[in-house]
């Protein structure tokens, strides 16, 4: 899944893709994908063709949140979770800096 999902991104000319392995720290997903596009109206496009090509690779349909207002959208397929912002969206959430920390046993 996770390649069909990096293929459309690509297609999709979203920009500063960045995947994250997250096994292990999260039982929500085994990916989660960071990307951002251009404008409204390309978030919203990046989205609505991630939800198509997944579902023509046989992954079903995705869950989506945020398509209205296309801010940050949150498409979500089960073993991959993508989240799709508009550049100054993105940087102030920075979500991928919080999922790419290590995570230790030891608090101290």
């Amino acid at each position: 899944m996770i390649d069909v999902v990096l293929d459309s991104l690509d297609d999709a000319k979203a920009e500063n893709t960045v995947a994250i392995d997250i096994t292990g720290k999260s039982s929500l997903s085994d990916h989660m994908v960071v990307t951002s596009g251009r404008s409204h109206r390309h978030v919203g496009a990046v989205a609505d063709q991630l939800m198509k090509a997944l579902k023509d690779g046989g992954y079903g349909n995705a869950r989506v949140e945020g398509l209205p207002h296309c801010d940050w959208v949150l498409v979500d397929g089960g073993d991959v979770i993508v989240h799709i912002f508009r550049p100054e969206v993105r940087e102030f959430y920075n979500i991928e800096k919080m999922w790419q920390a290590e995570f230790s046993d030891n608090p101290n």
